[in-house]
């Protein structure tokens, strides 16, 4: 991304999206009086945090024991309840399904791609399904110390290990059929990067074909296996994402709200919530609720609008994709393929003149013109 002279001020920025994550799959009722755990409170719970400010939903679903769900049947009754609820909220079910342990002494793990897959088959469909992008370390215990866990389940040392030993299983196998299976029912993948081997990655399948759509990302800087809160990493991953992407900053505990007041004042999109940080700055409890209302405050302060529901859908570009990559590169503000001959870095205004292809399709239901160059050449990625 590119910042100009005057990209800080708040009326050149681009209004604030607020992902909210309430339901914190990795932590148990006992952890937390803000857990909700029966449908009624699950639904209420997104209620609250739209009221608060909240433009975007990340779901995770709970059992009436507590534990994180992984029936998809709970997904769609979730989905179903919340389309009448936030008709207006975009929904996004977590790619993770749940990774919490089945039972005390499991290891935390990601459910298998079969069991990932029939996420692009859940009814009512979901705005958006997060997904990861190569296999990590999600050692999301890393950065916490022993305040951030005193009182709750992670303290048992079975549950420490479990979570210390997760890893997120995103290869190729996995991620190129999860991304043809949610464009093809129109599920728009919101990819969730630690770090900037995965973007480069996202950048190949983008220039290959795989996927043209809008380039949704979440800087992930929680640690152990991806990024840390150094904020020369979140600087560098913010300048080499391309200019046309929509970039969102989480964090882990009581770092969240630095990081997301740095993402405030660079015009970056920001996520809250109990899954991320129970804290607040001088360790007292906070809700998702309050972490929204936190936000809202601060981003007045700096001047920066909160987009509407409506607003934030647009920024997304929701239901919006492309019919080639090199349009898809143009939408994002990538250089073109390098075309046969080419040297130097490539230049749009340089390539020569194609016939227009056919239009593409977009969330208005208007149609633009695609311009269509030379096929790149092939690419071992599919």
């Amino acid at each position: 991304m590119h910042f100009l002279d005057d990209s800080l001020l708040p009326e050149n920025q681009e209004k604030l999206v607020i992902q909210v994550a309430p339901y914190g799959p990795e932590w148990l009722p006992g952890d937390s009086d803000d857990i909700p755990v029966t449908m009624d409170e699950q639904v209420q719970k997104a209620v609250d945090c739209y009221n608060a400010g909240a433009q975007l939903l990340h779901i995770h679903v709970r059992e009436l024991d507590g534990r994180g769900s992984k029936r998809l049947s709970m997904f769609n009754e979730m989905l179903a309840r919340l389309r009448e609820a936030v008709p207006e909220m975009i929904l996004q079910v977590g790619g993770s399904i749940s990774f919490a342990p089945e039972n005390e002494g499991d290891t935390a793990k990601w459910l298998d791609n079969d069991t990932r897959h029939l996420l692009a088959d859940l009814s009512p469909a979901p705005d958006q399904v997060t997904i990861a992008i190569n296999t990590n370390q999600m050692n999301v215990v890393e950065l916490l110390t022993r305040d951030d866990i005193a009182g709750t389940s992670m303290q048992n040392p079975q549950l420490y290990k479990a979570y210390r030993d997760l890893v997120s299983e995103a290869g190729p196998e996995f991620y190129l059929e999860h991304l043809k299976r949610l464009t093809a029912n129109g599920i728009q993948p919101h990819f969730m990067l630690g770090n900037l081997p995965s973007l480069e990655t996202v950048e190949r399948l983008i220039r290959a074909g795989v996927y043209t759509g809008p380039l949704n990302l979440n800087y992930v800087a929680i640690g152990g296996g991806a990024s840390g809160v150094h904020p020369a990493d979140l600087i560098e991953f913010a300048r080499r994402s391309p200019d046309g992407a929509v970039l969102t900053v989480e964090s882990i505990m009581r770092s969240t709200l630095p990081m997301n007041t740095i993402a405030l004042a660079l015009g970056l999109h920001v996520r809250v919530g109990i899954e991320d940080n129970l804290w607040a700055p001088r360790k007292e409890r906070i809700t998702s609720v309050q972490q929204v209302e936190q936000i809202v405050r601060i981003a007045d302060e700096l001047g920066r609008d909160v987009a509407s529901a409506q607003e934030a859908k647009q920024i997304y570009r929701i239901g919006e994709y492309w019919s080639t990559s090199d349009e898809t590169l143009a939408h994002l503000g990538l250089p073109p393929n390098r075309r046969a001959g080419e040297r130097g870095v490539p230049l749009r205004h340089r390539a020569p003149a194609v016939p227009a292809g056919r239009p593409s399709v977009q969330a208005s239901g208007t149609t633009g013109a695609t311009v269509e160059s030379p096929t790149p050449p092939a690419r071992a990625l599919v």
